[in-house]
């Protein structure tokens, strides 16, 4: 079976950030369709803990989802920018941090049915606080949750966004393995 391909890409429109385009696909099954697809250049989430195992979230206001969202520091990636760059960047811009110690987490599909967009997913430790740099239109709260509140909201719906859900449980998963590993190294 193949993996489909594309018959034809017609634009509909072109925005700040996005493109949309309605495409004619065949299928691996050999159907063909035609899909409407948003093409985003993708983005980057960063999972910032401190030493005391408190995350940083953003309380956030987003207008599409009508209201205020917890969310990771995260952004769009820039032309010419690596995702590593974009964590780097969007941490210091929305949560006043940088970080010496960084952990790729892998990525996420936002919504793989009609979104291009992939989200890189890091782990950043060893932080130090700079300024923020909010950009206009950005309403942020910056808050320090403890790791295990967080995921309680995790699991609760307090928290929503899909990139955080998963920045947050792979972290988890990613620091109880490490913490496994020397325990067994330790012989204890």
């Amino acid at each position: 079976m193949n993996n489909g391909q594309l018959l034809k890409c017609t634009p509909i429109h072109q925005g700040r950030v996005i493109e949309l385009t309605l495409d004619t696909v065949e299928l691996p099954n050999g159907d063909q369709v035609e899909l409407e697809i948003i093409h985003h250049p993708g983005g980057a989430a960063v999972v910032a803990i401190d030493e005391r195992h408190d995350v940083c979230l953003l309380r956030q206001f987003r207008h599409a989802s009508q209201g205020w969202l917890w969310e990771l520091p995260a952004g769009r990636i820039d032309p010419q920018e690596s995702h590593a760059n974009t964590a780097q960047r969007e941490l210091e811009e929305e949560a006043g941090l940088s970080a010496s110690e960084w952990i790729n987490l892998g990525f996420i599909h936002s919504s793989p049915g009609i979104f291009t967009e992939v989200i890189h997913l890091w782990l950043a430790r060893d932080l130090t606080p700079l300024p923020t740099a909010h950009e206009s239109g950005e309403v942020i709260e910056i808050h320090w949750i403890p790791l295990h509140q967080a995921l309680e909201w995790c699991n609760d719906g307090t928290i929503t966004d899909s990139k955080t859900l998963v920045g947050l449980y792979r972290a988890d998963a990613l620091i109880k393995n490490a913490v496994e590993l020397l325990t067994e190294d330790q012989g204890c």
